[in-house]
């Protein structure tokens, strides 16, 4: 059944389970998807954020007006398939201006079955979940007169949500393969680590590349494993250090075959980083909690200190779940905080070479304050070997 209410020039509607409807222009493929709503703050690497697996069920809503005006190119993707469920934007999407470009968004969302919606006022949706927090939507790009309200409100309410999901089987690798790319330079692109000092695991919830490369910038060769891979998977390729990804999803779901895996590797005394997704099943290997957030934290802009130095890093987040600071056990305790809400970024285990953070050090895309984390997982390897 159509909307009578919708203009004639309004291709695409965003109904929340709420009832909210917004409705706007259609961009990128044609569909219906179903996810839960978030925002990101970020003024710039929208290619990144959409490709990144963390994102995974949600339909990602842009803060920043004018998404699309540097194109796309395929250097700047963190995944070969985007897992996000779809887009809001503010603005229409204009041609590209950039010299790196070499596709236009639209046309680059339509090439990923990419659905999503311009024309929103996002200031209002963002206050929406912000306030109420975050919920779960249906967006449909159609054909003008054709959209279907009840049935996107339908659907919306219907969709169960992301706590107790488990997305990053969904995400993760199939097979154990080797990553050697290093980080990309302006000039010369991407680069290979052809001197490995130490060998690392990385066990994949849904890794971006960025991470891996920044990994193999650091010295290392890198050996990905599926999220499903067992300790003796792990440890048979008797590594330097163990690396647990981002990823999307629930952390107590995942948690479920990741945790005993994760306690193996801890009694193995390897050396062990977590980043996001990881650093929450580290915290729950440990005995910690996590719970959702009211509407979690992401963007490129989140100020975070580090408690033993008392420096501000200037970070890129992007997490719905996390660790509950007052269930940290004895021995764990806690190393970064958030400066917007105060809640737990980065945890260490006392006396062993093993530490997380919430936050995405990688900076792909945001700021790079965080690079030195990376470099600190080599001394504990390097203290360790």
């Amino acid at each position: 059944m159509s909307d009578p209410a919708t203009p004639p020039a309004h291709t695409a509607a965003l109904v929340l389970a709420d009832g909210t409807v917004f409705r706007g222009r259609g961009v990128g493929a044609r569909g219906r998807r179903v996810g839960e709503v978030c925002f990101n703050t970020a003024i710039t690497g929208y290619q990144e954020i959409l490709t990144d697996p963390s994102y995974a069920g949600q339909i990602i809503t842009f803060t920043f007006p004018h998404v699309g005006n540097v194109g796309t190119n395929e250097d700047d993707v963190e995944t070969t398939t985007p897992a996000a469920r779809g887009l809001v934007l503010r603005a229409d999407i204009t041609e590209p201006s950039n010299f790196r470009a070499t596709q236009g968004l639209d046309a680059w969302l339509e090439s990923h079955d990419l659905v999503g919606i311009a024309g929103v006022d996002t200031r209002r949706l963002t206050r929406t979940l912000r306030d109420s927090g975050a919920q779960a939507g249906a967006l449909e790009h159609g054909a003008a007169g054709t959209l279907d309200i009840a049935g996107l409100r339908a659907e919306a309410e219907a969709w169960p949500g992301l706590e107790g999901m488990d997305l990053a089987r969904e995400v993760s690798c199939r097979q154990t393969y080797a990553w050697d790319q290093t980080r990309w330079t302006p000039g010369a692109g991407y680069g290979v680590q052809a001197e490995p000092k130490y060998h690392v695991v990385a066990v994949d919830y849904g890794a971006k590349r960025n991470i891996l490369r920044c990994l193999a910038s650091a010295g290392c060769r890198v050996t990905v494993v599926p999220a499903t891979a067992t300790a003796e998977d792990v440890l048979r390729h008797e590594p330097d250090g163990v690396f647990l990804s981002n990823g999307p999803g629930d952390p107590a779901a995942t948690g479920a075959y990741a945790v005993p895996v994760i306690r193996e590797v801890l009694a193995s005394g390897v050396p062990l980083f977590g980043i996001c997704l990881g650093h929450q099943m580290l915290a729950l290997a440990l005995g910690a909690r996590t719970e959702k957030m009211l509407f979690g934290h992401r963007g490129a802009n989140h100020p975070v200190k580090d408690l033993a130095t008392g420096k501000v890093e200037i970070t890129c987040q992007n997490h719905g779940f996390v660790v509950t600071a007052d269930s940290l056990p004895a021995g764990v305790k806690a190393t970064h905080v958030s400066l917007f809400d105060g809640s737990l970024e980065g945890i260490e285990v006392e006396g062993k070479p093993v530490f997380s953070v919430q936050y995405h050090p990688e900076a792909s895309p945001g700021p790079q304050d965080s690079h030195y984390l990376f470099e600190r997982f080599i001394g504990l390897i390097d203290a360790h070997a």
